[in-house]
């Protein structure tokens, strides 16, 4: 799995990510240091909290929603990436798909259909020509 910020995307304000960069956050979901210092202020504060608790698209113009669907979907390719990264750990810890498919909710067939294709083969488990 690559854990380099180079090309990772800030879930909260799109910046992509250089060498640099610093991201907190998991599961796929990242986030930059100026947007962890900007909410932290906001947690902070109860009429801060209170003035960003309405959903953001209210207050948008129609450009500005419009603006925002590269944002998300990039983060969705973020978040779908980082779930086949752990989808292939676990298949590197020998986990079946059995238990992949229970986990995510679906059949094995389910899970390996979605995931396999996608599987690389260990090195120890390849053969060596005669």
């Amino acid at each position: 799995m690559d854990f380099s910020p180079i090309g990772r995307v800030c879930s909260f304000c799109g910046v992509v990510g250089t060498q640099d960069t610093k991201f907190s956050g998991g599961l796929g979901a990242m986030m930059c240091a100026d947007c962890l210092s900007y909410y932290y202020e906001i947690s902070q504060s109860p009429a801060r909290i209170a003035a960003v608790s309405r959903p953001p698209w209210e207050g948008m113009s129609d450009v500005e929603m419009l603006s925002m669907l590269p944002l998300i979907s990039a983060t969705a390719d973020q978040v779908a990436a980082f779930l086949e990264d752990w989808v292939q750990l676990a298949r590197a810890r020998k986990i079946s798909w059995r238990e992949i498919g229970k986990a995510l909710g679906v059949s094995r067939q389910a899970a390996w259909e979605r995931f396999a294709q996608r599987e690389v083969p260990s090195r120890d488990s390849s053969v060596s020509p005669g």
